[in-house]
């Protein structure tokens, strides 16, 4: 995995795979990382400046099941709710000219991982512990963050999941607390990502 932006995390662990051989234009694109980590914004504007198709792996496990993810733990538990995740991840994974963003905890299952890992270009939007905070901090529809101390259940799932992040992206980019724009265009202007633009380059999140 490589790690990019002046502010990049730490370097990954051996366990990071390599770059997958074969990008080319309509190679999807599959970003990872906590809840608030602004995967929904950042991959709107890749989906853009790349002219693929955007899809929120969330809204679409709610649009298909109709109801909130939060009823679906409560109907189902968290088990039942990874499995529908599982499902729609392993049908997602094989489209082309996509940004999918997944949900926190899409890579809990090493199913994902290798589905994710293997079809395509993963992005870790890296965020820390005190940002995802701030982000989410109203908002209740987050059932893993139902506890009276969010910040320890924060710090918690991050502990958990940032290996499986780190072991699964290919691309590491710190999501700073403000202007995901910039954000977008620097994902862009990455080496890794030439094969993947379209004729002429880019469309400039920038400039919209």
């Amino acid at each position: 995995m490589i790690d990019d932006t002046a502010d990049a995390a730490s370097p990954p662990g051996d366990e990071a795979p390599g770059i997958p051989a074969g990008l080319g234009r309509g190679s999807p694109v599959f970003l990872v990382g906590m809840m608030g980590a602004g995967k929904t914004t950042v991959g709107r504007l890749l989906a853009q400046g790349l002219h693929y198709t955007f899809i929120d792996a969330d809204a679409e496990l709610e649009r298909r099941a109709g109801v909130r993810i939060a009823t679906m733990f409560e109907l189902e538990g968290e088990a039942g709710f990874r499995e529908r995740e599982l499902l729609l991840l392993d049908e997602m994974t094989l489209q082309t000219g996509i940004v999918l963003a997944t949900g926190g905890g899409a890579v809990l299952r090493p199913e994902n991982r290798t589905c994710l890992s293997t079809r395509g270009l993963v992005i870790f939007l890296d965020v820390a512990a005190p940002e995802i905070l701030r982000r989410t901090q109203h908002d209740v529809n987050r059932p893993l963050l139902n506890s009276p101390d969010r910040r320890a259940r924060i710090e918690s799932l991050l502990e958990q999941r940032l290996p499986l992040y780190r072991a699964t992206a290919h691309l590491r980019f710190r999501s700073p607390a403000r202007n995901p724009r910039r954000l977008a265009d620097t994902i862009l202007a990455h080496p890794v990502m030439a094969p993947l633009l379209p004729p002429g380059g880019a469309e400039d999140p920038l400039a919209t």
